[in-house]
């Protein structure tokens, strides 16, 4: 991941000059620049609002509650149809493609709109342990205490690790190699972080 936008922009020359367009744009305006997953984020009191990167075929700016821009250009589409609800994107193939000024009434909008508080929460998935992973956590007090004690996000990861196993075997390979992770009270996903 990019540590830099200067780092991210080498590595996606094609795009370069409308990324560093883009982000001059940005970066007049009130919002602080950081980088989240190795990409420049633009946030409003930590509030995430924009962020630019570059694709194969173009480069752009996504707001990430962009589903409350009015859109009066209509050139916001979807990030990904399906998944994301709130997330909007806007696609350029060129610097020439930059209109700077209705670029920046967008976000205006933007951060106006996270000031005013609009904003989608993602929706909580509900828990649901697998029965393998129930009869386990029954029959060994130790390990049920170990796993109660984990937050919501890591029991979920355990519980949804087993129930994506299709085969018996390896619903019971996958619960011995989490015993000693949730004894330890590690989440499954915690050697990426």
């Amino acid at each position: 991941m990019a540590k830099t936008p200067e780092e991210y922009f080498s590595w996606n020359e094609e795009y370069r000059a409308l990324l560093e367009k883009l982000r001059s744009i940005l970066q007049s305006t009130e919002l602080e620049e950081k980088m989240k997953w190795g990409i420049p984020t633009y946030c409003w009191k930590n509030k995430n609002v924009a962020g630019i990167g570059a694709f194969k075929s173009y480069a752009g700016i996504w707001f990430f509650n962009g589903v409350f821009l009015k859109d009066p250009a209509n050139v916001l589409i979807n990030a990904q149809e399906g998944k994301t609800k709130g997330m909007r994107q806007w696609r350029f193939e060129t610097v020439g493609d930059i209109d700077e000024k209705l670029v920046l009434d967008y976000i205006k909008e933007a951060i106006q709109n996270q000031k005013d508080g609009k904003e989608i929460k993602p929706e909580k998935k509900p828990l649901i342990i697998p029965d393998e992973l129930k009869e386990v956590l029954a029959s060994n007090s130790l390990l049920s205490e170990a796993f109660d004690s984990l937050t919501p996000s890591r029991k979920r990861e355990y519980a949804d690790y087993i129930a994506e196993a299709k085969r018996l075997e390896t619903k019971q390979k996958r619960l011995d190699i989490i015993k000693p992770m949730i004894m330890d009270k590690l989440g499954l996903n915690d050697k990426y972080k």
